[in-house]
């Protein structure tokens, strides 16, 4: 995240200046029409934060590895009947899937960059909605978004997307010490939205282990492939953007685990995956690295932890 840098446009070459462009762009998509006062708040307000400077989580969250990796999660977390009913009778993916992406990347930069009372407020507002979320899912049983275990398979889903991903297209990956530390990191704030703490891991060891104990519950629904296809065929995308989002979408089924991908109808490709659609997802998510890299960039390393 960072703040544009437009005004200087004037003496900007014109790669630098359609780069600054397209990143804007790209930036408004993601964070919302608010995403420009937002960041300007998480990295302009001073106080501490939940998690000090270069630690891991501040890596994965602010690599554009998240991006692969975000669809990866949708899909995985598709898996879970419950959560899926709750998405889609709840959620505004479908009549509203920017809106909803913003939101979801205004809670993730706030409480991994923001100051620990913006963070705190964030998920007190999360909390907020999930205790007004309720129904019953196509197979009769009843759900609750602030069921713990469901938000123990989000956060578990999540995770492991966000580091599988990172670990395969992240400028840096984390060292194995790293990597745990980023799954406890991540388990904090899980822990503060109302998961499981029996269910929230502390290592990639026990991220691995929550996973495999989640699978007897997972199938993939009508509403889960719906969901597959939508991400695929049906987002709201200009023509042209829509190669690009192609290999991001590849790139993120490639990283899928082979037991996940047969119930939402996806493709298992290992050859082409380890080659040409590995490839092409460094390339798209190193473009998209480059285009971050647009403007000035405003840190908050020199804030303490809180």
């Amino acid at each position: 995240m960072g703040v544009s840098g437009g005004a200087h446009n004037g003496g900007m070459a014109p790669l630098e200046v359609l780069r600054s462009q397209v990143q804007q762009a790209v930036f408004a998509k993601v964070a919302g029409p608010d995403g420009p006062v937002l960041r300007d708040r998480i990295h302009g307000t001073p106080g501490p934060r939940w998690f000090p400077p270069g630690s891991p989580i501040r890596r994965v969250h602010a690599d554009t590895a998240m991006y692969p990796g975000g669809i990866r999660a949708l899909l995985l977390q598709s898996l879970h009947p419950l959560a899926m009913a709750a998405v889609a009778e709840h959620s505004g993916y479908r009549s509203d899937p920017w809106g909803r992406l913003a939101r979801t990347s205004a809670f993730l930069a706030v409480t991994t960059f923001g100051t620990a009372e913006d963070a705190e407020a964030s998920v007190a507002a999360v909390r907020r909605v999930h205790a007004r979320i309720s129904g019953v899912a196509p197979d009769g049983r009843s759900y609750r978004a602030s069921d713990p275990h469901l938000l123990a398979w989000i956060h578990v889903a999540e995770v492991d997307s966000f580091l599988t991903a990172h670990q395969t297209y992240g400028r840096r990956p984390l060292t194995p010490q790293e990597a745990d530390e980023y799954v406890a990191q991540a388990g904090e704030v899980a822990l503060r939205l109302g998961a499981d703490p029996a269910e929230v891991p502390t290592s990639t060891a026990g991220l691995a282990a929550r996973l495999e104990a989640f699978r007897p519950e997972l199938e993939g629904t009508r509403e889960a492939r719906d969901t597959a296809r939508f991400l695929l065929l049906e987002a709201p995308l200009p023509l042209v953007a829509r190669p690009a989002y192609g290999l991001l979408w590849a790139a993120a089924v490639g990283l899928m685990p082979t037991w996940a991908r047969s119930p939402l109808l996806l493709p298992h490709l290992p050859i082409l995956e380890r080659t040409a659609i590995r490839a092409a997802g460094h390339t798209m998510v190193g473009g998209l690295r480059w285009l971050a890299g647009a403007d000035g960039v405003v840190t908050v390393d020199d804030q303490p932890a809180a």
